[in-house]
């Protein structure tokens, strides 16, 4: 009898389900390689050489510095002072006039010569020596519309300075701005400053201030009056001469180095005896005006009111000019021969008024 066997398989396992937790972490563990095998290619990959693009740098514009004139303050109002200044006393007693703006001289009676200094937007110490005015000084005091300072005066002058209602210090009547110093004969004594005279006139009731002070056009940038390429009518200009009488004359020499004239009175070196400084001038105003003797003390007046001829001198040359006055108040008008007015270089002028008689050396 045969049995049969019944064949037997083994059972089938039961597979495992993962829980959600750990699918959760089974899913970190990959992402976790993933990044690290990012991380391994950026670290040892060669690296591609990036293409530089060139900066465009922008261009920086020049920084201009703007000029302004360094003569006088053109944005300023203060009213110029007009100084009389002593002429009698050699070439090497002056003080301060090298910080006036504009300086005038003109004949006096015996043949002699008296300065009038002008001081604007500067304050100056020490200014002499000072001395009496003479009338027809007033006219180029008003000019400019300056406080007229002096020590003293002549009948025409005290007539005058009523008549024309000039505001004046007068050191016979006001002597707070005065002083004398030893070492000199009186009248030659007597200085004053900028300072001093201010403080009179505000106590005085004069205006500090004024609108209509310019009497001359500068130009901030350098005038030449000679151009090589045209015919200027300048004349080479390196010494001046100028004689007021047969006793006194003024000269100036051409110094290049410094675009300056340096000056001389009766042929020696006009020297600031505080400084030791030979007196130097970027301009030089020569103005031919009729003079006459008024009395018997030789006193003199001056057709200041009219028209006449000169010169304009900076840089070394000189240009024949025509002046103009047609008030004694009004502002004189300088111009070339062909009726332009003169702009003058940005410094300090010498206005020169001479006899009509005299003969000016040019070279």
């Amino acid at each position: 009898m045969k049995f049969e066997v019944e064949e037997q398989h083994p059972k089938k396992k039961k597979k495992k389900r993962l829980t959600k937790r750990q699918k959760m972490i089974a899913l970190i563990f990959f992402l976790f390689l993933v990044l690290i095998f990012l991380l391994t290619l950026l670290l040892f990959m060669p690296k591609k050489e990036e293409e530089k693009v060139p900066v465009k740098k922008e261009k920086k514009e020049p920084v201009v510095e703007e000029k302004h004139l360094q003569i006088v303050d053109e944005n300023s109002k203060e009213r110029p002072i007009a100084i009389m200044i002593d002429n009698n006393i050699g070439s090497a007693r002056h003080e301060g006039l090298q910080d006036s703006y504009i300086t005038y001289e003109i004949i006096v009676e015996g043949g002699l010569t008296r300065m009038m200094a002008l001081y604007k937007d500067k304050e100056v110490e020490k200014i002499g020596p000072v001395r009496s005015s003479r009338h027809y000084f007033l006219d180029y005091a008003l000019e400019s519309g300056a406080i007229y300072a002096h020590f003293g005066w002549s009948p025409y002058a005290e007539k005058d300075i009523s008549y024309l209602g000039v505001n004046n210090i007068n050191g016979m009547v006001d002597d707070a701005p005065y002083w004398r110093e030893s070492g000199a004969i009186a009248p030659h004594n007597v200085f004053t400053s900028t300072n001093k005279l201010r403080e009179t006139a505000k106590s005085k009731g004069y205006s500090l201030e004024s609108d209509d002070w310019r009497l001359l056009n500068y130009s901030i940038d350098e005038i030449e009056l000679f151009n090589p390429n045209e015919d200027t009518g300048a004349i080479l200009a390196n010494s001046v001469w100028i004689p007021y009488s047969y006793a006194q004359n003024r000269s100036y020499t051409y110094d290049s180095e410094h675009k300056y004239y340096l000056r001389s009175m009766n042929g020696v070196a006009h020297m600031d005896r505080s400084t030791d400084e030979q007196y130097h001038y970027k301009n030089i105003i020569i103005e031919s005006v009729r003079n006459f003797t008024l009395d018997s003390e030789g006193r003199q007046d001056l057709d200041t009111e009219g028209s006449g001829t000169g010169y304009y001198i900076t840089n070394g040359y000189a240009l024949p000019i025509h002046w103009q006055k047609d008030s004694r108040k009004g502002k004189t008008r300088y111009t070339y021969e062909d009726g332009n007015e003169i702009t003058v270089n940005d410094g300090n002028t010498f206005i020169q008024i001479i006899p009509t008689s005299s003969t000016v050396g040019i070279e």
